[in-house]
C-alpha cells in the first residue's frame, strides 16, 4: 500500500479537530490502496487541542514558537520517510476531509505534483468567508496569476496535496512564520516549475474562533508575493 500522511497544523482548534479527523475518510482510502497517517501539529495550544486529536487517534507533535509557518515547517520534517503522498489541512473543521481523494488522484495517476484545494474556484457556504477576506484572496490570486503564471485560483488555502518528493524538495526554502507560509509555497513552486493543478473544495463555516488578522496577515501576505518575484532556487529541481 501507499503511505499517505496528513498534516493539521492546530492552534486552539479543539472545537474542531476532533471532527477534522473524525471525517478524514480512512476506509475509502484503504480500499484505494492507500494507507493514512495522520499527524496533528499542536502549535502551542492553550485549550484541549492535543487531547481531543489523540483521542480520536491522530498522533501530535508539539511545535512551542507559534505561527502557522512554524507549525507547518515542524510537521514536513516529521513526515515518515516511507511517506508517498502528503496531504495539508486545517484543523478547524472548515474543509472536507472527505475531499482530499479529489486532489490525491491528479498526483496518482502522474497529471500534476501539486493539487491545491480552491475555495473560490469551488463551492463558499454562506457566513464562511468574509467579504474582505473574499476580495484580498482575488486580488493575491491575480497578483500570483499575472507575474508568476501561476496555476492557481486560491492562494490564501489551507487545502494542499504534493508528492512527497516535491514537498521535500520547497520545504529547504520555507521561511515564512505566519500566514502567508502559504503564498510563500505558491509562489516557490511556481518558481521551481512544478505541475501545479487547482481542485474546486468546498469551504463552510468554521469552528471556533478565528486567528487570522486580516489587515496585518494581509501585509505579510503581500511581502511575501513581492520577496519572491525574483527568487529562485539554489539547488538543482524538477524542471530546471
Amino acid at each position: 500500500m501507499k503511505k499517505l500522511t496528513i498534516l493539521i497544523p492546530c492552534y486552539n482548534e479543539e472545537k474542531g479537530i476532533g471532527k477534522v479527523i473524525e471525517a478524514i475518510p480512512k476506509e475509502k482510502l484503504e480500499s484505494l490502496g492507500y494507507q493514512p497517517h495522520v499527524l496533528v501539529i499542536d502549535n502551542n495550544s492553550k485549550d484541549k487541542t492535543s487531547d481531543v486529536a489523540r483521542h480520536a487517534g491522530a498522533h501530535v507533535i508539539f511545535e512551542k514558537k507559534q505561527g502557522k509557518g512554524h507549525a507547518i515547517r515542524t510537521g514536513i520534517r516529521s513526515i515518515p520517510q516511507d511517506t508517498d503522498i502528503v496531504v495539508m489541512l486545517d484543523g478547524d473543521n472548515s474543509y472536507r476531509p472527505q475531499e482530499m481523494l479529489r486532489l490525491i488522484e491528479p498526483l496518482d495517476n502522474g497529471f500534476s505534483d501539486v493539487a491545491i484545494g480552491t475555495r473560490l474556484g469551488g463551492r463558499i457556504i454562506g457566513g464562511s468567508m468574509p467579504t474582505f477576506n473574499r476580495a484580498g484572496n482575488w486580488f493575491f490570486t491575480f497578483l500570483v496569476r499575472t507575474c508568476y503564471q501561476g496555476n492557481v485560483t486560491d492562494v490564501c488555502t489551507g487545502y494542499f496535496a504534493w508528492k512527497k518528493e516535491v514537498l521535500t524538495q520547497l520545504a529547504k526554502y520555507l521561511e515564512s512564520d505566519g500566514f502567508s507560509i502559504e503564498m510563500e509555497m505558491i509562489t516557490k513552486m511556481a518558481r521551481m516549475n512544478f505541475e501545479i493543478i487547482s481542485v474546486p473544495i468546498t469551504y463552510k463555516k468554521r469552528a471556533g474562533e478565528s486567528h487570522l488578522k486580516p489587515f496585518g496577515d494581509g501585509k505579510k501576505i503581500l511581502h511575501a508575493w513581492m520577496r519572491n518575484l525574483f527568487w529562485q532556487p539554489y539547488a538543482k529541481h524538477k524542471g530546471s
